[in-house]
């Protein structure tokens, strides 16, 4: 059997890179007066990264008395200093970093070649820093579109600003967006948002980007030829993009109409024959798009989470975001509406057929589960293969959720309620004296993911009724 001593080599690393006196490179990181200088060993540097390997190897790097001398302006020492303790150590502790510096961190490992490092904080940056994220797309965004391998974040960029699109469009950098972005959000077809929303934020966007237009000439009223001529011109790769058949007669009067001068001659021929005569237009022939996953409108999760619900639903396990336009959701119950009372959640409930709880405690933590059957008033326990039960860490989680389905035992969901208990999944899931049980028994379902401090004070609870179209 083979001893792994990592920790104290780890160590041992960290002091030589902190207190060694036999270092032969020496690197000089950032520009103006946020410059350092730092030291290391080149064996290590170009052991641990490919960009090294050849930069050292190369004709060009200054060397003096066997001293490499190394600079990387483009790099900040907050950031640098982050990449050689990992280089040394393959340790990273990004808890007390900024946004910002993570963000060119990621920057960072991707031009110096380092894989597992560009790798980690990637996920680390969707999984950990998502708020963080989601207030900087357009940051983010001009920065991770320049990186060839950071694919993933760019789609959880683009998932997340379709799924939830109003704060983007509306924020003050919208207007700033890089063209090839904006380009690629509306070419998805799960961008959620009204046909006439997207027109009129392309046309704040190209007023924005057009030369002698912007905000000290955005009054349509006020502009000549030249004007007219330049948004066109701005627009012109855009206005295929748009879904007009998704767009009212009404709107398209008000709205697009008075735009008429910016599109092409024959498009707008096309969309009058299309709002007089209902002929679809041939130029701009995409599909609708495909709006809220599984209708399911929510204060406690996004609409991702809807469509992995409704995939469950269908015993389809995976969190695939496939759009699962299968159910229609109806929201019969709202804590934060209806009241915390038992008897109202199970007049609200009873009769409705099968329903989806979803309920938030404290934490962020979200459970739920699915009862096929619904209150019926038999007021007893009913078997029951299809019923589920889950959680997801928090409202856009799809890594760390768990599932767990019905073992078809005679206590898989609860038919009553009284004044103490609201409803039961078995005894893994149920609302007593309101606040939450997790995980009191697992006789009833696959495993138990109950932890040790439940009970959780809840938050929010919603409860919507399942119907299949």
């Amino acid at each position: 059997m083979t001893s792994i001593f990592h920790s104290g080599l780890s160590k041992d690393l960290l002091s030589l890179l902190n207190e060694a006196d036999d270092y032969n490179v020496i690197i000089q990181v950032g520009e103006n007066r946020n410059t350092k200088e730092f030291r290391a060993h080149s064996v290590i540097l170009r052991t641990r990264s490919p960009y090294f390997k050849s930069a050292f190897s190369a004709d060009w790097i200054s060397k003096k008395s066997d001293m490499i001398t190394f600079n990387k302006p483009n790099i900040a020492p907050t950031v640098f200093e982050m990449v050689l303790k990992y280089i040394y150590t393959g340790e990273l502790d990004l808890t007390k970093q900024s946004g910002e510096d993570i963000l060119s961190l990621l920057v960072s490992s991707d031009e110096l070649l380092i894989e597992e490092l560009f790798n980690h904080v990637q996920d680390y940056l969707i999984e950990k820093k998502t708020s963080w994220v989601q207030k900087n797309f357009v940051l983010v965004l001009h920065t991770v579109f320049q990186l060839t391998s950071c694919k993933k974040l760019q789609d959880y960029c683009l998932e997340s600003i379709c799924e939830d699109p109003e704060s983007f469009i509306s924020s003050k950098m919208f207007p700033s967006l890089d063209k090839d972005i904006l380009f690629c959000l509306l070419k998805r077809d799960d961008f959620q948002i009204k046909e006439i929303d997207i027109w009129d934020c392309l046309i704040k966007w190209g007023i924005e980007q057009t030369p002698g237009l912007g905000s000290v000439n955005s009054d349509k009223t006020k502009w000549n030829n030249e004007n007219y001529e330049a948004i066109k011109k701005t627009l012109n790769q855009f206005i295929p993009l748009i879904r007009f058949v998704g767009i009212s007669s009404e709107d398209f009067f008000d709205k697009v109409r008075p735009y008429k001068a910016i599109i092409s001659h024959h498009i707008y021929e096309e969309l009058e024959e299309f709002y007089y005569k209902k002929t679809i237009p041939k130029t701009t022939t995409l599909p609708p798009r495909t709006g809220k996953s599984g209708s399911l409108t929510s204060k406690i999760i996004k609409s991702k989470l809807a469509n992995i619900i409704s995939n469950w639903i269908d015993r389809n396990n995976s969190a695939a975001r496939s759009n699962n336009d299968k159910y229609k959701f109806n929201l019969i119950y709202l804590m934060s509406r209806d009241g915390f009372d038992c008897r109202t959640f199970y007049n609200k409930c009873n009769g409705q057929g099968p329903f989806v709880v979803l309920i938030k405690i404290q934490s962020k933590k979200i459970y739920g589960g699915y009862n096929p059957i619904g209150y019926t008033g038999k007021n007893l326990w009913l078997s029951s293969t299809e019923s589920f039960i889950f959680s997801f860490d928090n409202d856009q989680d799809i890594h760390n959720m768990k599932i767990c389905r019905s073992l078809n035992t005679n206590c898989s969901v609860l038919d009553y309620c009284n004044y103490d208990k609201f409803f039961s999944f078995g005894d893994m899931l149920f609302i007593y004296e309101q606040n939450l049980f997790v995980g009191y028994n697992n006789d009833h379902y696959e495993i138990n993911f109950g932890e040790k401090n439940s009970p959780y004070i809840i938050e929010e609870i919603e409860v919507f009724s399942v119907v299949k179209k």
